[in-house]
């Protein structure tokens, strides 16, 4: 897939002459009252089911998709430096649709992975990315990252952000982003070179939130390489998109890049409402960021703000049927994220992670990147294991059905639910590993034993 020059041409030029709106009209008369309509229009109201997790319902998951489409052509993307929203019409939304790409190839030689569109119940297997972008120290990133690479159901890389470069703070919008970009491309190679996975494709850039990090490490001499790695643009609010994201579309283009993740996130029990809006919200947001942004891979998963997760029932019921309503009525390769909010060596966080993994295996969701350890709110709060139990539940997982997926949900989520707003931080890396031979503890390893052994139990075929 090439990007399309003329197609961000046309989106820039809707940045400059789009309609004007406040901040606040725009959040409360478009997308509030926008996303009301649709859920009233499409007879959504009262849908979600917190009994059963997972939607095994095709025909309400295919509504969703019509509200949701609906909704994106009335709601747009505001640009934070011009406060014009970009707007799409029906034939435009649907071409971006259409030009998006079934499946494509990633990474070099041997570690060359197929990215595909995905069915809900597809026994396709899924492509796993860890970890999300979790900020490490720098003493602890290349072992870390060497260690990930290891997992054999581990296909790419995203993470982990860097907290500091060469013991400087990297502050963000700042010339240091701009040195991180490089400087995390160099580690990452060096780290898969050390796990014999040299080639492995990668997602640019983990460390940095605004474009100077792509600008300085992807597609320049030893950085992200354009042919084989996937350049990270994320929306900063709930449709919302700003110059930041449109400098990375065009970075992209002009270093020859192929390749985009165009992905946000909407907030359960913000101006998107409760569950039903939120998953209109998903479903239009998603849509909207492959037409302005040319996605390659594509998702907008909701979390819920109560805990800045998305394992307890609204939200799961939310993520499936968002998912299940893109990948049933497009063929583009969707993206997503299983947001735990418990830290390592928990068992609350293998459990969040299987219910959450199941879900989205059976939805149809072809590439997710995880785990949020510890929800990604402390320094080094992340480890390799539960990223293993990740990729294992998720190809496990593939071919499933929605019913067995939900029984899982029903069986694991009374586990932890009552913990989703007080999380257990759990331990750093150094506490539940060892740095040096990159092994876990006993006592992590055996947590991770036992919830994998129930699993089992609970019907997923480990290999």
């Amino acid at each position: 897939m090439t990007i399309d020059r003329d197609r961000i041409l046309e989106v820039l030029d809707k940045t400059h002459s789009g309609p004007v709106y406040k901040e606040r009209d725009y959040n409360i008369e478009v997308v509030s009252k926008n996303l009301k309509n649709a859920v009233t229009k499409y007879g959504l109201e009262k849908t979600a089911d917190r009994a059963n997790p997972v939607n095994m319902d095709d025909d309400l998951a295919d509504r969703y998709y019509q509200a949701g489409f609906e909704a994106a052509i009335n709601i747009g993307l505001m640009c934070r430096d011009t406060s014009r929203v970009i707007t799409f019409n029906r034939e435009e939304l649907q071409a971006g649709i259409d030009a998006a790409p079934k499946e494509f190839w990633l990474g070099d030689g041997n570690q060359r992975v197929l990215y595909q569109h995905r069915k809900p119940e597809d026994n396709k297997l899924p492509v796993w990315t860890v970890p999300l972008s979790i900020a490490v120290t720098e003493d602890v990133f290349l072992p870390l990252v060497e260690s990930l690479a290891r997992i054999p159901q581990v296909d790419a890389l995203e993470g982990p952000s860097l907290e500091t470069v060469w013991g400087h703070p990297l502050r963000s919008g700042s010339p240091y982003e701009h040195l991180a970009g490089r400087y995390q491309a160099d580690l990452m190679r060096e780290a898969i070179k050390r796990a014999g996975r040299e080639g492995m494709p990668m997602d640019a850039v983990g460390s940095s939130t605004t474009h100077y990090g792509v600008l300085g490490g992807y597609g320049v001499p030893g950085g992200y390489h354009p042919k084989h790695d996937l350049i990270l643009i994320l929306s900063i609010a709930d449709f919302w998109t700003s110059y930041e994201s449109l400098f990375k579309l065009t970075h992209a283009s002009v270093t020859g890049g192929k390749y985009i993740s165009a992905s946000s996130w909407v907030m359960l029990g913000g101006y998107a409402g409760g569950p039903e809006g939120t998953a209109v919200a998903s479903v239009a947001y998603t849509l909207l960021m492959i037409a302005a942004f040319q996605g390659s891979r594509t998702g907008v998963p909701p979390f819920d703000i109560k805990y800045m997760g998305n394992c307890g029932r609204r939200a799961q019921w939310a993520l499936g049927i968002a998912n299940q309503a893109v990948s049933r009525n497009t063929e583009i390769v969707v993206h997503s994220i299983n947001n735990q909010v418990a830290g390592p060596a928990t068992k609350m966080l293998l459990y969040e992670t299987l219910v959450g993994m199941t879900n989205l295996a059976a939805s149809g969701v072809s590439n997710v990147v995880g785990t949020r350890s510890a929800g990604g709110r402390r320094t080094n709060y992340l480890s390799p294991l539960e990223h293993q139990f990740g990729g294992e539940v998720y190809k496990a997982a593939a071919g499933i059905s929605r019913e067995h997926a939900n029984s899982i949900a029903n069986t694991f989520i009374p586990k932890y639910e009552d913990m989703l707003v007080e999380q257990p931080d759990g331990q750093s890396f150094q506490e539940c590993y060892n740095v040096e031979t990159l092994e876990p503890t006993a006592e992590w390893q055996q947590m991770y034993d036992e919830v994998r052994d129930e699993a089992i139990q609970a019907g997923l075929n480990f290999p």
